[in-house]
Formats: C-alpha cells, structure tokens, sequence
C-alpha cells in the first residue's frame, strides 16, 4: 500500500510565504513604535520639559566650580561691625588677626579692596559694596535703614545679578558677592583645594614642596620637642580641615562593613544550603521552608534592613554589616544550594567508598567541587558591597559614606564631597584588584597575573 502526498499549489503556498513575511515585518516595525511611544510616554510622565525650564545653569556652574576649586569669604558683619576672612567660610579655616589672603587690600578703616579674576575687583566699605565689572562698570549695594539698595550704571538689574529687598546676590566672571542686613560677602575663587595638607595655624602653611623637604632634612627643628618630619605629619594627620584621621578611619570601617557582613553571609548560607538542596536533603517541607527565608531576606534590600536594625540596634558600622549580611545570606544560600544541586555524585561514591563518615564525604567529596563558585561568588559580593557600604554608612552613621553625607548636607564644601567620592572610586578600584588576585591565586591556582 503506497501512501499519496498531496502538494499545495504553488499559488497557496506563496500566499502563505507572503503572509509570513508580512506579519514579520509587520512585527518588526511595529516593536520600535511600540517602544518609541513608551519613551515619548516617559518623556510627559516624568515631566521632562518642566525638568528643563526648572534646571539652573548658573547654579551647576557653582557647584561644578566648587567641586575642584576653594572660595576665600571676605565677610562683613553689618551690625557689628569688623571684617573676617576665611577659607570656606569657616571658623577653622579663618585667618588670624596679623594675615590676610594677597589679593586683599586695606584701603581705609574698616575697608578694603579685593581683586578678582578677569578684572574684576570689589570694595567693602563698612555695609557698602561697590563690585566692578569692566564691561559694564561698578555696582553699588548699601544698607538704609531696614533695606537692601540696589544701584546700577544703566538704573536695570541684568540677569547675573539677583536682588530682593532682604539680599542681593552678584555673580560676575571672576567671582561672586551677596549682601544682607547681617553681612555683605565677597567671595574669590582659587584653584585647588587650599589648607589640604597644613591649615593656616601650621608653621608649614604656604611653602612650597622643596622647602618641606630641605625642613624635613635639616636639623634645626621649628616644633621644640619634635623634629620637623614628625611634625609635618602630625600636623597633616590632625589637619582639621580635611580630617585625613577621620578619613582614613572611615574608609578602614567602610571596608569593614562590606567584609563582615560578605563573610557571615557566606558562613550562614552554606549550612543552610544544604538543607535547601534536593539532593541533600529529602524532605520537602524543610526544603520549603529554608527556601523561603531565602526569599524573604533577599526579597527585603539591604538599604531596609539598614532602616529596621538602625531602629533596633542603633545607628553604628556594626548595623551596617548586620544589614549586608541578611540580604547576603539570601543572596548566597540560592547560588550555593543550587550547586549543590549540580554537583558529581561520583566524586561522593568515592569518598564513600572509602568509609568516610557523612561530615567527611561533605568535606571531601562535594565542598572541593562547590569550591570554585563560593570564592567567585563571595569575592564578586565583597566587591559589590563595598560600594553599597558607602550609602548604608550614610544611614547608620558609619563609614566613608556618613562623612560624604555631612559635606552634602553642608551644601557648600563640594570640594570634600569631590575629596570623598575620589576616595570611594579608589577604594572600589582597590577592593576590585584585590579581589581578582585573590580569584586568581584561589581558584585558578596560579601565583602571577598572566
């Protein structure tokens, strides 16, 4: 008996070909107007537009400026009278009574001339501020009574300047001034960041770096009881300004955070995974249950574990790791259980065979094949987790982040929030070596870096 095949006719088959191809093409261009319209759907919803008209230019000026420069505050208090000049602002960074910065000039009691860039240059006269821009001419703000006074060459107040009847704000191309009823500032922009490695109170402020070195080999001490090394570093180490003690604390804790809570993770996990893999353990309520605290501490993130156990623990670095090492444990106990699932159970026979007890056939027969995937794996998460460190130290009080933090908060030291997050990068860079050397030298065996 000999089977019939029936073929289509060509026609029907070439509609069913063009019919294919159709809705093919179909799909191919309606999937990027389908996403198209989904971006022009995000671009209203987030209010794009508005975004754009509420953005501030001038202000990112001033921040991008303040994150590698410093600004000398050359302040006058207008109900009591006198004249400060400070770097930042700042009580510790204030010049004593017989200093002033170079570019400012006495020019009466009580008044004086400051030089700024692109030939600019402004003058405080008691509550009065005369600030001078060469193409446009000088500015005069004075006080009367209750009231701020604006006063310009061509009577209009042009878009660089920003008055009120309470203050008066002026940035011009080479620095900056404000003006209220308590105090009339100038403000002078310098490159870099000034008092970084000796405030002005250190008897090695302001020489330059062959000086340091003929003053750190010369036998003539300038510290009675120390000699000018040992004074040099105390005084970079207890600088107040950058607080490079504080800094360096902080870093050792951020990286504490992220080791203590990667390690108790991993110690936690592997146990427990055994209890949730099906090839070690044969109830399934137990499998059940251990999978689900899996679920449920790796479900919750970290930054709201950091929240409930500062809340019940306190704010510190040991609540940090406490956060990382819940969310962690999750983390860990699925990736571990789930090789443990795929391990050789040959190798096991084998430790078996030679009347291992069970503990001996885990430590022989399956840690030795797992081995690989927990370094890897606890490795990547130390490195991650230094980087999440930093933002739950900001929460608990802790690390580099807390630090970071305060210079925000302050919203005027940019450069020490620069400072921080040039540190952050390095230690992430660092922690990011070390760990591939370790992976290498652990997992792969090898002694070298090729």
């Amino acid at each position: 008996m000999t089977a019939t095949v029936e073929f289509l006719p060509i026609d029907t088959l070439k509609a069913q070909a063009d019919r294919l191809i159709g809705r093919k093409r179909l799909i191919g261009f309606a999937a990027p107007l389908v996403i198209l319209a989904y971006f022009v759907y995000l671009f209203f919803a987030f209010d794009i537009p508005g975004l754009v008209d509420r953005a501030r230019m001038d202000n990112a000026a001033i921040l991008v400026a303040d994150s590698y420069s410093h600004k000398t505050h050359i302040t006058h208090d207008n109900r009591n009278g006198g004249l400060v000049f400070a770097i930042e602002g700042e009580a510790k960074g204030r010049y004593p009574a017989d200093m002033r910065p170079e570019f400012v000039t006495p020019i009466g009691e009580d008044a004086v001339r400051v030089e700024l860039k692109a030939g600019e240059f402004a003058e405080i006269e008691g509550s009065t501020l005369r600030y001078t821009r060469p193409d446009y001419g000088t500015v005069t703000v004075r006080i009367e009574g209750r009231e701020i006074i604006l006063d310009t060459p061509d009577g209009n107040v042009p878009d660089w300047i920003g008055a009120s009847s309470t203050r008066v704000n002026i940035t011009g191309e080479g620095g900056r001034a404000a003006v209220t009823r308590a105090r009339t500032e100038v403000f002078r922009y310098s490159f870099g960041w000034e008092l970084f490695w000796f405030t002005l109170d250190s008897p090695f402020y302001g020489k330059s770096f062959s000086e340091l070195v003929g003053l750190a080999m010369s036998g003539d001490r300038i510290v009675g009881e120390k000699s000018n090394f040992a004074a040099m570093v105390h005084d970079f180490w207890n600088n107040p300004m950058w607080r490079h003690k504080d800094v360096v604390w902080a870093i050792f804790e951020t990286i504490l955070m992220a080791f203590l809570g990667t390690m108790g993770a991993a110690l936690i996990a592997l146990p427990l995974a055994f209890l949730a893999a099906r090839n070690f353990t044969r109830l399934m309520s137990v499998r059940f249950a251990v999978r689900r605290v899996f679920d449920f501490v790796r479900g919750v993130d970290g930054l709201i574990w950091t929240i409930i156990l500062s809340r019940a623990f306190g704010p510190g670095p040991l609540t940090g790791a406490l956060a990382i090492m819940l969310t962690d444990t999750g983390s860990f106990g699925k990736m571990f259980s789930e090789a443990l699932e795929n391990v050789d159970d040959k190798q096991i026979e084998g430790v078996r065979s030679t009347g291992a007890k069970p503990l001996q056939r885990y430590r022989f027969g399956v840690i030795p094949q797992i081995t690989p995937v927990l370094l890897s794996q606890v490795l990547y998460y130390l490195e991650s987790n230094t980087r999440s460190a930093t933002v739950i130290g900001a929460i608990t009080g802790g690390g580099i982040g807390l630090l970071l933090t305060q210079a925000i908060i302050t919203q005027k030291d940019w450069e020490e929030v620069s400072y921080y997050i040039m540190l952050i990068v390095l230690m992430v860079i660092f922690m990011d070596w070390a760990s591939g050397v370790l992976r290498r030298r652990l997992i792969r065996g090898k002694t070298n870096g090729h």
